[in-house]
């Protein structure tokens, strides 16, 4: 652990760098070359909002993606199939029904139900009881005939190809077929026996009579863990061996079966006689009349695709290709899908042959896309008419297969991913909610194999995700605490009410200068776009005024960006940073009011050194300005009058007293019945936001004066 943090930090310099606003994301490369040698990186990021990519690294190459694959699967369906769609398993009963004697057949034909299971009901039977009660409901209680399984929907090879050996003998390789039973897999568990040297005791669950069991685990003393298991390739023979402790309590594996059909096949029997049904098989028995035919089903798409993209489900993923081709392309097979996906990526203009796809759940080696392929369907799919259905289908921290992935994210709910496994391949896919609301599409990618990348892999992608979100969202919980204050005052009603309300709010707010830039958007200055940690005399006042005059707490970013930016286009170029000339200026929130004994003076603006000494082209003129203003002695003796009239709030700004600026200082002036009126400002000398007497602050200053702005609501 100490070795994984030294290396976290190393990264620290790269992934705070002004990322957004660049194309160049070298030094990640370089980063987890150094980390992981012989470990290629691949890596893009792409706005959703634009559809541009921000950032590559190998982004064309080829990579082996493991179970992030499982987005083009899911993405494939929920594009050519309804949101209602759900497998279907049909039973057609056929035949004559004479005392409680039904002489015919059942069939069932199987349309690729992955959920014929206790995921979604209390016993993995319940779907088979319902199919039995609906025959019961005949009145039959014996069936003298046949049981026929129709397993035509698919076609091709079921077991799917291409895959490493030992996955068929682990639960996430389990095998397909059109009609399942238990995710087909089976439950052993087994305790040591009464004395060392027994064999150990064992159940199955479900026990349907399908499954043997070879038990040569022995039991010895104290509490070793040494079992073993295997699989005859053909049959579902498991056989146990190794050992296990007196002193341990239990131990349990979920182990596939093999020929899932003949594993259906004893299910239902099984079924049948929980029922009360009795199954007689004559082969002989041919039927003709039709009975009953009804149709069953599980769960709709939708809870299936939460399977695959949260939980990263393979058996569902891969029964889910094949439906699709069956439903599309008319061939329920890996084919068939691989067939459905090629005209859904044609029909989101990407090229399919950016993709080589040999399965539905990524669990091939042999299946390649690129990273910035990848992004670029993410990113188009969160346009898409059902973009919603598919980005609430991906985990997230402390969500599905990300149940232990990034959970200290301060707010865990700005990113959804998918992720992905297999030896010598780590992946990670999906989208970073940002602070300006644009929506990111990462796509990250380790292939190769060495010690570190086994050990740290996801850690690398994780710290690397992590960095993306918190630099995306700098300081996201000024945003939660904005919308905490308008919440709280949504029965302050009218914009002078509110202004007073959210001023004195913020009193006792540390100030700092300069606390805010444009974030990830702009490289100039990137800080904070919202920030009430500190204030300065400008952001104090852009926050007030922002949650004054928000319609809802969900418009209060974009009219924080209205008020900084001309046009609410954020950048360092359109910031508003003269706050006469530009703030005030623009005549869209603010204009000055009359002012007794009121002056004017023309000033121009130095806005072509200002930018240049940023390094940022200013094409316009500096053009000349006139600034209206209240002498000094006059603003003072205003100050110190007590206030007659309603209550209202002003904005202040102090007249600069060299030519190159307008004004050095603002904040708010509250005018309050049968007092003097007040000043609110984040004050550099106090080094907080401070409420005092006006006529107390100006006597101090030697100034020009000052000009008094109202506040306009849009």
């Amino acid at each position: 652990m100490e070795k994984l943090l030294k290396l976290t930090f190393r990264l620290l310099p790269f992934i705070i760098a002004p990322l957004f606003a660049s194309v160049n994301v070298a030094p990640y490369k370089s980063f987890v070359d150094s980390l992981l040698p012989g470990v290629r990186f691949g890596m893009s990021l792409r706005s959703v909002k634009t559809g541009q990519e921000l950032g590559s690294v190998n982004g064309n190459d080829f990579f082996t993606p493991a179970s992030t694959l499982k987005t083009l699967t899911t993405a494939t369906a929920l594009h050519f199939l309804p949101l209602n769609y759900e497998p279907k398993t049909e039973v057609t009963v056929r035949g004559d029904v004479k005392r409680r004697t039904l002489t015919g057949t059942v069939k069932i034909r199987g349309e690729g139900d992955p959920n014929i299971s206790a995921r979604y009901y209390d016993d993995p039977f319940y779907i088979l009881y319902a199919m039995v009660d609906s025959i019961r409901a005949l009145g039959v209680d014996t069936i003298v005939g046949n049981i026929d399984l129709d397993t035509s929907y698919y076609t091709g090879p079921w077991k799917p190809e291409f895959w490493r050996s030992n996955f068929y003998d682990s639960w996430y390789g389990a095998e397909i077929g059109p009609l399942g039973f238990n995710d087909n897999c089976v439950t052993i568990r087994f305790w040591p026996g009464y004395y060392r040297g027994d064999t150990a005791v064992y159940n199955l669950l479900p026990d349907v009579g399908y499954v043997k069991v070879v038990n040569n685990l022995k039991t010895v003393r104290g509490k070793r863990k040494k079992w073993v298991y295997g699989i005859d390739p053909e049959k579902s023979i498991i056989t146990l061996g190794g050992t296990i402790g007196e002193d341990v309590d239990s131990a349990s594996m979920v182990l596939p079966i093999r020929n899932p059909v003949g594993y259906f096949r004893a299910a239902f029997m099984y079924a049948l006689k929980n029922r009360g049904v009795v199954f007689k098989e004559n082969k002989s028995v041919k039927a003709k009349s039709e009975l009953k035919k009804f149709t069953v089903s599980a769960a709709p798409l939708l809870s299936i695709l939460d399977e695959i993209n949260q939980r990263s489900q393979n058996f569902h993923a891969e029964t889910l290709l094949r439906n699709v081709g069956a439903q599309v392309s008319g061939e329920g097979s890996v084919e068939g899908g691989r067939k459905a996906e090629r005209w859904f990526l044609s029909d989101m203009g990407i090229n399919p042959s950016d993709y080589e796809v040999f399965d539905g759940s990524g669990l091939s080696p042999e299946n390649k896309v690129k990273p910035s392929t990848v992004s670029k369907l993410l990113a188009k799919m969160a346009r898409h008419p059902k973009g919603e259905y598919y980005i609430n289908s991906f985990a997230g921290p402390g969500l599905g297969s990300g149940s232990k992935r990034m959970v200290n994210l301060d707010a865990t709910w700005l990113t959804r991913f998918k992720t992905g496994y297999i030896a010598g391949v780590h992946g990670l896919a999906g989208y970073i909610y940002t602070i300006d609301g644009d929506t990111l599409v990462a796509a990250m990618y380790l292939n190769g194999n060495c010690e570190n990348a086994e050990l740290h892999g996801k850690d690398v992608l994780d710290t690397l995700w992590i960095r993306l979100v918190n630099y995306a969202n700098n300081n996201y919980h000024s945003l939660m605490q904005m919308k905490d204050l308008w919440l709280e005052a949504q029965g302050v009603i009218g914009l002078n009410r509110r202004l007073d309300y959210f001023s004195k709010k913020l009193i006792g707010t540390p100030y700092k200068l300069g606390p805010m830039g444009e974030g990830h958007i702009d490289d100039v200055e990137n800080k904070p776009l919202v920030y009430l940690d500190s204030v300065d005399c400008v952001t104090y006042l852009e926050h007030v005024v922002a949650l004054a005059m928000a319609k809802s707490e969900k418009a209060l970013f974009k009219q924080l960006q209205r008020l900084r930016y001309k046009g609410g286009n954020v950048s360092f170029l359109t910031r508003k940073h003269y706050l006469f000339n530009d703030w005030i200026g623009e005549g869209k929130y603010a204009k000055v009011v009359p002012m007794d004994g009121e002056v004017s003076i023309t000033r121009t603006m130095p806005k072509k050194e200002f930018f240049k000494g940023y390094n940022v082209k200013y094409k316009e003129e500096n053009t000349p300005l006139t600034i209206r203003y209240m002498p000094l002695d006059k603003a003072i003796a205003m100050a110190r009058k007590v206030y007659k009239g309603n209550m209202k709030v002003l904005g202040i700004g102090i007249v600069g007293a060299t030519d190159n600026i307008d004004l050095t200082h603002t904040g708010f002036v509250v005018f309050l019945p049968g007092r003097k009126p007040l000043l609110r400002h984040a004050s550099s000398q106090k080094k907080q936001v401070v409420e005092v007497n006006l006529d107390e602050y100006l006597e101090k200053r030697k100034i020009p004066g000052i000009t008094l702005f109202k506040f306009i609501q849009h």
